[in-house]
């Protein structure tokens, strides 16, 4: 069963072979065609929408944490009846949310990063914002890395105290 003209691999080819096609051939076939995009919305595409359950089996976190985050007005689902739909954009806008929250990313820096973007789509100005949020954080580890390593110094030199005391009280009981 032969495809006169199959816009993927742009010839001759049948669906048993298509099917077989290694990903990353096809991937790259697509791409120098121009036509990833078409097969994307045709057979691959993304989810356009998703159900609470959905985002919290992907991201492994509470529907109670998903719904925190839109009460405090970073994502903004739609509603069929109680049910909350979730576009594309809140799915993103939930994965910002939690890499900003394992960089160490307070709520509120994440929703002055997003309400930057909503302003200006050209993210200049979030781009700027976020670069000195970066350096912020940066600075702020690197003040607990000083503070550690003081604290480390100071826990080796009451362990070698102990240390000795416990080798002085050994000797005088020896005697």
């Amino acid at each position: 069963m032969e495809s006169k003209n199959n816009t993927l691999t742009g010839g001759n080819i049948s669906k048993k072979a298509m099917q077989t096609l290694p990903l990353r051939k096809l991937h790259i076939s697509c791409i120098k065609r121009n036509t990833f995009g078409d097969m994307m919305s045709t057979t691959h595409s993304p989810q356009s929408t998703y159900s609470i359950s959905d985002l919290s089996k992907e991201f492994d976190i509470t529907t109670r944490s998903i719904r925190f985050y839109e009460d405090q007005g970073l994502i903004k689902p739609k509603r069929r009846g109680q049910t909350r739909i979730y576009s594309l954009k809140d799915r993103v806008r939930l994965k910002l949310i939690l890499r900003g929250k394992r960089l160490g990313f307070s709520l509120a820096e994440t929703r002055r990063l997003f309400e930057l973007y909503d302003a200006d789509k050209s993210s200049s100005t979030q781009l700027n914002t976020m670069l000195d949020l970066v350096n912020e954080k940066k600075s702020a580890l690197q003040q607990q890395m000083d503070d550690i390593k003081v604290v480390l110094m100071e826990l080796n030199s009451a362990e070698q105290q102990c240390r000795v005391a416990l080798e002085d009280n050994s000797l005088k009981k020896s005697k």
